[in-house]
């Protein structure tokens, strides 16, 4: 996540350059919040991802280089029929002509402080500061626009969060992720879900492929509306070849039980099985309240740091 950073620390001021910033994504993104890459007349260093989605990425940066130092725009990209994604989703990116002359917050960004963007009519301003609360931008709905505000930490590269049901425990989690180190893909199969920030609808028989599409570092949450289809994920998740850091469950003792005697049957190894944490959450926290789960989940997840 600081890599960026050390490219316009080394950056040739007298090249025009502009810098493509991930500000959001939704669903199997390629990238999240916080990506950046660096884009010339000539070059670019960095990736957003690649594909159609960074072809047309630097399309804008090469366009507003034609325009004066501190011109921005923000983008929206649709990933379905971008990427050819049957888990879809879409990822906003900012685009700005860099000015050169405005690069002076880069002697303060260091791992563990706080970067704040601001939007103004003609400049994209930043200051660094020890201690900000990060803000949660979506990749849907309004665009941030002048006088926004975007606070982010500089550091670490965030785990990637592939969360599966978006009912009371789901949105309980992905509220209290705002501000932690994890990047949150989120998906439901039921169309009333749709309406949800941050949720991308998926229909049921293709949800097994946003599993395969997840990187292998991602943690995967199971906690959907129905037991059959938590199986089936558990299934797949559990079934790849690369398995991911972490598998976890939502259940009774009795669904666990029985998911384990049936994941065997069904040829997983014991040691993919030894991946499944179920169920899940910090042991020792009690209670059934959406936000109790939610946060004993998360503090879970922040026990994966540095694995």
């Amino acid at each position: 996540m600081t890599q960026w950073i050390g490219w316009l620390r080394r950056l040739d001021r007298t090249v025009p350059t502009a810098m493509v910033s991930v500000l959001a994504s939704e669903g199997s993104a390629p990238r999240g919040a916080g990506t950046r890459m660096l884009v010339t007349a000539q070059g670019q260093e960095g990736t957003i991802g690649g594909g159609q989605l960074e072809y047309r990425a630097v399309e804008q940066a090469r366009a507003i280089l034609g325009h004066a130092p501190g011109t921005w725009r923000v983008q929206d990209y649709p990933l379905g029929p971008l990427l050819g994604q049957c888990c879809g989703g879409r990822v906003r990116v900012l685009v700005e002509h860099l000015d050169t002359g405005a690069l002076d917050w880069l002697h303060d960004a260091e791992p563990g402080r706080m970067l704040v963007t601001s939007f103004a009519e003609d400049a994209v301003e930043r200051r660094v500061f020890e201690r900000e609360t990060v803000t949660r931008q979506s990749a849907r709905g309004g665009r941030p626009e002048v006088g926004a505000r975007i606070v982010e930490p500089v550091g670490e590269r965030p785990r990637p969060v592939y969360l599966f049901g978006a009912g009371h425990v789901g949105q309980a989690i992905a509220r209290h992720m705002t501000g932690l180190p994890l990047q949150l893909a989120w998906f439901d199969t039921r169309p009333e879900q749709a309406h949800i920030d941050g949720v991308t609808l998926v229909a049921e028989e293709d949800i097994a492929h946003c599993v395969a599409e997840a990187p292998a570092d991602a943690a995967m949450l199971i906690l959907t509306h129905d037991h059959p289809l938590d199986y089936h994920l558990t299934l797949a998740a559990l079934g790849r070849a690369e398995l991911p850091a972490f598998v976890g469950l939502i259940g009774s003792s009795t669904k666990i039980a029985r998911f384990r005697s049936r994941l065997t049957a069904d040829g997983i190894s014991p040691e993919a099985l030894d991946r499944l944490t179920a169920p899940i959450g910090v042991p020792g926290v009690s209670g059934k309240e959406p936000d109790v789960i939610a946060i004993a989940v998360c503090a879970q997840l922040l026990q994966l740091r540095g694995k």
